[in-house]
């Protein structure tokens, strides 16, 4: 039995694995593992997931912040304005995707922002136990509304770094 630990991004319990994941994103490899089995099920099992996708990434990735580096910067202030317009705006994610590239042409104007405690209530623990794909999409949109949540007082910065570029769908 593997022993398991906390997983410094998001809280969860999960086995202990040697290696770290991923070079900016701060997760541990167990909570890695979790998230490929997740994306495994998008990708494999459940059709037309386009925008639970989009949320799956975007909620994962800033609920797993790293360490203050241009890489983590760039990730975290993306991917909270993702779920901006997605969750705020209506966007689906073909749209979310298509804006994130406008917001990138000035990326070099993010900002290091240091991450709620706790960052959200959900994690892919929560979300790997889905049984079907509308349980899966329910649990996507409570992980992503939740740690959105967290990050609430940053919502005026992500505001106005959507609207900087014209982010329209």
């Amino acid at each position: 039995m593997n022993k398991l630990i906390t997983c410094y991004g998001c809280g969860a319990l999960v086995s202990d694995l040697p290696g770290e994941p991923h070079r900016y994103i701060g997760a541990s490899a167990g909570c890695w593992e979790i998230y490929g089995e997740i994306l495994a099920k998008e990708y494999g099992s459940y059709d037309d997931l386009e925008t639970v996708h989009r949320l799956t990434v975007d909620t994962y990735a800033v609920q797993h912040p790293g360490k203050p580096s241009r890489q983590s910067i760039q990730s975290v202030n993306t991917h909270l304005i993702s779920l901006y317009l997605v969750l705020e705006n209506g966007y689906t994610g073909k749209e979310a995707t298509r804006a994130i590239r406008n917001v990138l042409t000035y990326a070099n104007k993010f900002v290091w922002l240091e991450p709620p405690v706790p960052n959200g209530q959900i994690t892919v623990l929560d979300v790997v136990k889905a049984q079907d794909i509308a349980a899966h999409q329910e649990l996507v949109h409570k992980w992503a509304r939740s740690v959105w949540q967290a990050w609430s007082a940053y919502h005026h910065v992500i505001q106005r770094l959507a609207r900087r570029r014209n982010t329209s769908p």
